[in-house]
């Protein structure tokens, strides 16, 4: 067969080897099944050393496999790590699973999706870490991303969009992640304009959208989306604020199902929207969303604090909300919060 050139981005420092997802991959497919060092050397190309370092690795990750060199290996169960592999066999025919960039441990997936669109990889790269050192939220926060335990991916996007529209890719994500939890956990979501995804007042998730553009063309937008999955507790900063699937739904959740179902949401929800326009995601999101009309809030934008009441969303997705002094405003960016 011939080798194909590899470009800069499939050798991305840090990205999972794709040995050890083969190690996991093999291991998950003989489930509770004794395979010996020899056998895994064998398949995934590499010692019987090596395999073990990798196994001793996988165990510090959180991945239960029980065994030792001279007697093989087995899953006790089949973890829930989100490995290219895995999703490659479930994304099969979609935008999102042909490059998938897959990191053990990494800064930020944002960051990262940002370098890769500007060194010109395609639309449709997927960034995935199990844990996120420096995950980043809206107006510079941070973003706690505990180990194996949540979502943090990021999507590369070239959509022909003017560059006033590409902030309705946050909604529509949104969108995507409502749909997506909601059939997985029979949950009620609701979406706080124009980023979070709230169970029961408390936040479950988030949307990063960054763009890079030209006056009038969109070159690429990354859309960045956190969803608390199977944490049981929060740092003790946001344990008021945070909430998870888990804790909502009292049971784990798996992590690869939901993300195969968001990505194919987003997927359609991305093709309906570049074929029809911003009107069918304004008219989704007011129509799911409790802070799109009729909401009481306060708005913070950096420049002031007022209160009003929410009353409805603009031709670009943004958000009118009508001052205590009768004077609607159009809230371009700041903090939307619930006013007693």
């Amino acid at each position: 067969m011939r080798r194909t050139k590899k470009t800069v981005t499939e050798t991305l420092p840090g990205t999972t080897d794709r040995r050890i997802a083969a190690l996991v991959t093999l291991l998950a497919e003989n489930a509770t099944v004794v395979v010996s060092g020899a056998r895994v050397a064998r398949e995934i190309g590499v010692s019987r050393s090596t395999v073990w370092k990798w196994v001793e690795r996988l165990r510090e990750l959180g991945v239960r496999v029980k065994g030792h060199p001279r007697t093989g290996y087995f899953l006790e169960k089949v973890p829930d790590i989100l490995t290219a592999d895995m999703l490659r066999q479930r994304l099969k025919g979609s935008l999102f699973g042909k490059r998938i960039y897959h990191f053990f441990k990494i800064d930020s997936t944002n960051r990262v999706a940002l370098d890769l669109g500007h060194a010109g990889e395609p639309e449709g790269a997927v960034i995935l870490g199990e844990e996120q050192t420096a995950g980043r939220g809206r107006a510079g926060r941070g973003w706690h991303s505990e180990r194996a335990a949540g979502i943090y991916v990021t999507l590369l996007l070239r959509p022909k969009l003017a560059p006033v529209q590409a902030p309705l890719l946050t909604m529509m994500a949104g969108l995507s992640a409502h749909t997506a939890i909601q059939a997985q956990t029979g949950l009620a979501v609701d979406l706080k304009w124009p980023n979070d995804l709230l169970i029961g007042g408390k936040k479950a998730g988030g949307i990063l959208t960054e763009m890079h553009a030209e006056p009038a063309q969109v070159r690429f937008v990354i859309v960045g989306i956190g969803m608390n999955v199977n944490q049981e507790r929060f740092p003790a900063e946001v344990a008021a604020t945070a909430t998870s699937l888990r804790l909502e739904s009292g049971r784990p959740q798996s992590r690869l199902e939901l993300l195969v179902r968001l990505l194919r949401e987003f997927e359609r929800d991305y093709n309906d929207f570049l074929s029809e326009g911003p009107a069918a995601v304004i008219e989704r999101f007011t129509r799911v969303s409790s802070y799109a009309q009729g909401k009481r809030v306060r708005v913070s934008n950096g420049r002031e604090n007022f209160t009003g009441t929410t009353a409805g969303l603009g031709p670009e997705g943004l958000l009118q909300v009508k001052r205590d002094s009768g004077q609607v405003t159009t809230v371009i960016a700041g903090d939307v919060a619930e006013a007693p």
